[in-house]
């Protein structure tokens, strides 16, 4: 009896065991699905068998192929792997690094002798059907999208969730909130299987600003001097730091720490340290600072050596340096003499084809408080250009770009080269300046430089279509300016282009009309190449426009007069509703005259080269222009009826060294232009001081040929205040002044053409009745020239403007602006003085659309009265469309 129950005991036992290792391959469970429902037995008390793979099953996939899940595995078919062992064990974890499943297991199909089946069964993790983001601007959310990835259609994983939460964190801290709470939020999407919505929810809470900073052991420099060293930490409720960043960055504060030892350095504290430094919570929204300084020892130069110069002789490189025995070892000045500086003695050589130069300024000796310096120069051998590539272009013929490029394979490398190309490449428009950065990869093995210039493509054509109102009923404007035509893909339609419309050669082509049909037309053409014969930069520009104006019939005033007796207004209220209508008999369509009219047509050539001396700035143009004004009845202007015409040469001296015309950061814009007719009445033989300026006749018949010299200059200065190379929303301050004279060559006989129109937007390329207008913010427009005896002969316009960017982007440009403005406008041209200026001050903002151009608005506030009358300027409004000067 006891003999049968060990043995039942003993059986039960056995059955355990063997049910137990039937375990999976995955080392803790193996599923066997085996055909005709056999299933293999691993036993893992056994040694490892090998067995070769002689196939895969996969479920669970989605939307993977089959071979791409088995591919991570890093296991193949016909491979000989050990059963149990680590080859099944490494396998599962590639896919739990993959992060793309949640759930993994590798199971035996199938045993047949040495040949084993796998089965790979995944979960897949749940994709995001939509991301929400709860707490943040626009324009956070805009800068935060690309950086953490997470979009529509993507898989969420453990790692991408503390990515995102990471990135925001680190990003609001740069902004101050250093207590800010992120927190991604997963939850089933009702609508769609096995995908989810994402809300990231983030509480900024207040900005961490900086209440106190208290710095300690500094005696060669104040702490108030010490504290305007750091640039991004400033205290709070401070007066002097009112257009100073307050809040406290971690970053920051690391770089102003650094800020505090380089001014010690650039006075000749070399050793000075921070000995400590602390920050603590004052409260809840604030922090307080603790530094400690050592300032050690000041230093001076005592002797410079300069040791392996063979190109360039000693006493010229030291005379570049300007540091000399007895000066302040000013390491600040070290570096920018040395490196930073254009006239460096780095770019001495640089420029120069020394490319694998290098300068090691070394203190050999240091006694007391002084310090002698050896230079140490390795000037390597010169550098040739190997090979320029350009790549990211879509928009141009290749020779195009590349004719620009000061760089060329075969020669010598040189800095101002590479920085001159930049330049011109950003001048074409076509290409985004904010991304445009050279590949300089130099090759010491053999002497040469390969260099490449990765640019960004962006839309520079502008298309303008608007309407609006006016006196005279319904405006609408069309206007078309294609900045990459090609002429010759015009003229030769089988010739290779790109796009539908013939372009590719960067040429400029501007269509525009504007009418409102009876009272007034518009319409212009014009066509510049800036490579004209495209060997070499000669611009060549044609233009002509044909404008029309008639006039309202003296029907018009009788019957408005007759309407306001009518209805009780009287004469002191006819004007008031002049242009405004009234009770049907003031709208102006209803009394068109087209015997009062102002016609003029005009057409122009143009011919332009870029000079080499001075510099490569330097540009001079000549142009030869004709214009034929044809009056009837014209109440407008001294000349009523008749016809004048004007026949005049343009030369034009300019210089421009700006680096991006958009949002331009730093270089200057000059320009001095004569312009100049015939001098008409020193060979007509007409005594012009017999003629009655009162009588029309006389009139018409001194101006048939216009005669005049008119001179102009205009300068603009942009002054980066802060290094434009490593700060990108870089506030610049722009200097702008202008002079302008129009001058006669007989005294009896001044143009009534060609004057300056002197107030308001002033918006580039506006003329009327062939009148040059001049931008003055803070007064209406024309309100310094508005009558004959105002017309300006003579004008000045001075400015301060300070920009900042807000977007700098290849879909657009946004920056604001303050201003302050002066100027004003002269008939005498003996009366002109320069000091005796119209003021204003203001505040703006300009937008730049790459299909519309700029567009801005501004705001200001004239000081000044106008024209001895009692009304100053006040405050005004001015739309601006275009790129003024």
């Amino acid at each position: 009896m006891m003999h049968n129950r060990f043995s039942y005991i003993l059986l039960l036992v056995l059955s355990l065991v063997m049910t137990n290792a039937q375990l999976t391959f995955a080392q803790e469970e193996v599923a066997v699905d085996a055909l005709n429902d056999e299933k293999p037995v691993i036993l893992y008390s056994s040694d490892p068998k090998k067995y070769i793979i002689a196939g895969f099953a996969v479920e669970g996939a989605g939307d993977y192929e089959d071979n791409v899940i088995i591919s991570i595995s890093g296991l193949q078919e016909g491979e000989t792997i050990e059963v149990p062992g680590d080859d099944i064990t490494e396998a599962a974890k590639r896919y739990w690094k993959h992060g793309l499943f949640s759930d993994v297991s590798i199971q035996a199909d199938k045993i047949v002798g040495d040949r084993i089946w796998l089965r790979i069964k995944v979960t897949m993790r749940p994709r995001v059907s939509e991301v929400n983001y709860h707490g943040l601007k626009k324009s956070e959310l805009e800068d935060l999208q690309a950086r953490i990835g997470m979009i529509k259609g993507s898989q969420i994983t453990p790692n991408a969730v503390n990515r995102a939460e990471t990135i925001i964190k680190r990003y609001l801290d740069g902004k101050g909130f250093k207590n800010a709470d992120v927190k991604l939020v997963q939850r089933d999407d009702p609508d769609r299987k096995n995908e989810i919505i994402v809300d990231v929810n983030v509480d900024k809470k207040e900005k961490v600003k900086v209440h106190n900073i208290t710095i300690e052991g500094n005696q060669a420099i104040k702490t108030k001097k010490l504290k305007r060293v750091m640039k991004k930490t400033n205290e709070k409720n401070k007066l002097v730091n009112i257009f100073r960043t307050k809040k406290f960055v971690p970053e920051k504060y690391e770089e102003d720490k650094q800020n505090i030892i380089d001014k010690y350095n650039e006075l000749g504290y070399r050793d000075a340290v921070i000995l400590t430094d602390s920050v603590w919570n004052y409260d809840d929204n604030t922090v307080d600072i603790f530094i400690k300084v050592e300032e050690g020892e000041q230093y001076f130069i005592r002797n410079i050596t300069w040791v392996g110069n063979t190109v360039y002789p000693s006493d010229l490189l030291a005379g570049i340096l300007q540091m000399k025995s007895g000066d302040v070892y000013n390491q600040k000045k070290l570096e920018e003499r040395t490196v930073t500086d254009d006239e460096s003695v780095g770019n001495l050589y640089y420029n120069n084809g020394y490319l694998f130069y290098s300068l090691d300024p070394v203190e050999v000796n240091i006694v007391g408080d002084s310090i002698d310096l050896e230079m140490r120069i390795y000037e390597g051998q010169q550098a040739t250009v190997n090979k320029v590539t350009i790549s990211g272009n879509d928009r141009l013929y290749e020779e195009v770009v590349r004719r620009e490029l000061y760089v060329k394979p075969g020669k010598l490398f040189s800095k101002d080269d590479i920085m001159t190309s930049l330049r011109e490449i950003q001048q074409m428009g076509h290409f985004d300046p904010e991304q445009l950065q050279p590949d300089i990869q130099p090759r010491p093995e053999d002497g040469t430089v390969d260099i490449g210039f990765p640019l960004v493509s962006k839309p520079n054509d502008q298309v303008e279509l608007s309407a609006g109102w006016g006196q005279t009923g319904v405006i609408g404007k069309l206007s078309l300016k294609f900045t990459n035509f090609s002429m010759k893909n015009l003229l030769h339609p089988n010739r290779k282009h790109r796009g539908l419309l013939p372009q590719g050669e960067g040429q400029t082509l501007t269509l525009s009309g504007q009418t409102n049909g009876s009272y007034y037309q518009s319409y212009s053409i014009s066509f510049m190449d800036p490579w004209f014969g495209g060997k070499r930069p000669n611009a060549f520009q044609v233009s002509a426009y044909y404008y029309v104006q008639t006039d309202i019939s003296s029907r018009y005033y009788n019957t408005a007069m007759m309407n306001m007796y009518n209805y009780g207004y009287g004469m002191g209220n006819m004007y008031s509703s002049y242009g405004y209508g009234g009770y049907g008999y003031t709208n102006y369509e209803n009394y068109y005259d087209p015997d009062k009219y102002m016609k003029m047509i005009g057409a122009s050539v143009m011919f332009g080269k870029r000079l080499r001396w001075p510099d490569n700035y330097f540009q001079f143009s000549a142009e030869l222009s004709f214009n034929r004004y044809m009056l009837s009845q014209w109440m407008y202007f001294p000349v009523t009826d008749g016809s004048s015409n004007e026949v005049a040469l343009n030369f034009t001296l300019a210089r421009k060294s700006t680096d991006n015309p958009i949002y331009t950061r730093q270089g200057s814009d000059f320009s001095v232009s004569l312009q100049i007719t015939p001098p008409w009445s020193a060979f007509d033989g007409k005594d012009y001081s017999k003629y009655d300026q009162t009588n029309q006749d006389d009139y018409n018949k001194m101006y048939r040929w216009i005669e005049y010299h008119k001179w102009k200059f205009k300068s603009k200065t942009f002054i980066p205040l802060a290094d434009p190379y490593t700060v990108k929303r870089t506030p610049v301050l722009m200097l702008r002044a202008e002079f302008g004279l129009l001058g006669h060559f007989n005294k009896y006989k001044k143009s009534p053409f060609q004057t300056f129109d002197v107030g308001g937007d002033g918006m580039t390329g506006y003329t009327t009745y062939a009148t040059e207008s001049v931008a003055l913010r803070g007064y209406e427009n024309s309100s310094l020239t508005m009558s004959r005896s105002q017309a300006g002969y003579a004008y000045t316009r001075f400015g301060l403007e300070l920009r900042y960017p807000l977007m700098l982007e290849t879909s657009s440009t946004i920056y604001a602006i303050a201003f302050l403005e002066g100027g004003n406008a002269w008939h005498d041209v003996s009366k002109f003085n320069p000091f005796d200026m119209k003021r204003s001050a203001g505040l703006g903002v300009r937008i730049y659309l790459p299909m519309i151009g700029m567009m801005g608005i501004d705001w200001a506030y004239g000081f000044d009265k106008i024209n001895g009358s009692d009304a100053y300027g006040g405050s005004n409004f001015h739309f601006v469309l275009g790129q003024e000067f």
